[in-house]
């Protein structure tokens, strides 16, 4: 379940246009019907006005995501936490009455508990065996103090109660605290209860109460465990919209597509060294050829010549590339006009 469209559905899109104009650009996009702008709770953009503008740093702070889903689950805890309040204070006042009235409902007791009796016992229910019967009829013997005394535990407890619901209802540190804590303080009472004897009403009182402690010390993180106040803060900043924008303005990164937040660190930066020009390669100098020669392509290499037996290499010139060799070692020049190519005599030096 997605809990940030079930929250926009309930109550609406959350879109917000920073005054930043490094930020509007990754907030909104343009659209034949307009300026969409990203929702806060979402992520989807709503064309048309948006529902607030202002400082980036005045955005409301919206929950979405597992924060929304928590917040949900604490509302529960809340109401129930409420019914205990008006039930604890409706025994309050229902207690404060009793000691004014109290002449009066002894002397209706009186005058009406026979019949009553007589009228239960014939429909199989004996009346002198009820516990409520016997905690109603010790009641009427306290005294005035006792009487105001319980009515005053009660009134308090029922205020304990509220003040759970409204910080579990608002989501406050503050609330999440003294819910834990109140509760806890309570677990031992139960499990002695529990222990004495076990009923459908204990135990669904003790399993209720037990998961509020878990579930806050778990989830908010209380008392520093996992991380504590300062890892959920970060994760909450974490899944903001709104944040996640202005960290990315903040670290100058590309936009992208218009309306489009960076994923990473890296998003929109170039992956290397800006490319140059492309260096020219160096100009290869044509060989030129000998003077009255003409130019042929270069001569594949090969093993150099050696001199014939018995013929000394004098010094003279620099000596051009030498053509290809013929057969049997002959150059072309080795041979007169017309003369084919014969192959040397061992020995003979021309």
């Amino acid at each position: 379940m997605d809990w940030s469209l079930l929250g926009c559905g309930r109550s609406g899109h959350a879109t917000y246009a920073p005054a930043e104009a490094e930020l509007r650009p990754l907030l909104s996009v343009p659209t034949p019907a307009g300026t969409a702008w990203r929702c806060l709770r979402c992520g989807t953009f709503v064309p048309g006005e948006p529902a607030g503008s202002g400082p980036a740093a005045a955005a409301p702070d919206v929950r979405r995501g597992k924060d929304l889903r928590s917040a949900v689950i604490l509302r529960l805890f809340a109401i129930e936490r409420y019914l205990r309040a008006l039930v604890f204070g409706a025994a309050a006042f229902g207690v404060w009455r009793f000691e004014y009235a109290r002449a009066s409902i002894d002397a209706t007791l009186d005058r009406e508990y026979p019949a009553l009796r007589t009228l239960l016992r014939q429909l199989g229910y004996n009346v002198d065996h009820s516990k409520l019967v016997g905690l109603f009829q010790r009641a009427l013997t306290l005294s005035p103090a006792t009487i105001n005394l319980i009515a005053a535990a009660l009134a308090a407890y029922a205020v304990i109660e509220a003040i759970e619901g409204t910080g579990l209802w608002l989501a406050k540190r503050w609330g999440e605290y003294f819910a834990m804590v109140v509760t806890s303080l309570g677990l031992p009472y139960e499990i002695y209860d529990l222990a004495n004897k076990i009923t459908a009403t204990r135990v669904i009182f003790f399993v209720i109460n037990l998961a509020l402690v878990l579930y806050l010390v778990i989830t908010r993180r209380l008392f520093g465990l996992r991380g504590g106040k300062t890892a959920y803060e970060a994760r909450l900043r974490g899944e903001s919209i709104m944040q996640t924008a202005i960290n990315a303005a903040a670290a100058g990164q590309a936009a992208g597509p218009p309306g489009s937040l960076p994923d990473g660190p890296d998003q929109g930066e170039p992956s290397g060294p800006a490319p140059g020009p492309a260096a020219d390669p160096a100009p290869v100098e044509a060989a030129r050829p000998a003077p009255g020669e003409t130019a042929s392509p270069a001569p594949a290499a090969g093993p150099a010549a050696n001199p014939a037996p018995g013929e000394a290499a004098g010094p003279g010139p620099e000596p051009a590339p030498a053509p290809a060799a013929g057969p049997a070692g002959l150059t072309p020049d080795d041979r007169a006009p017309g003369e084919s190519a014969k192959p040397a005599a061992p020995g003979v030096s021309h």
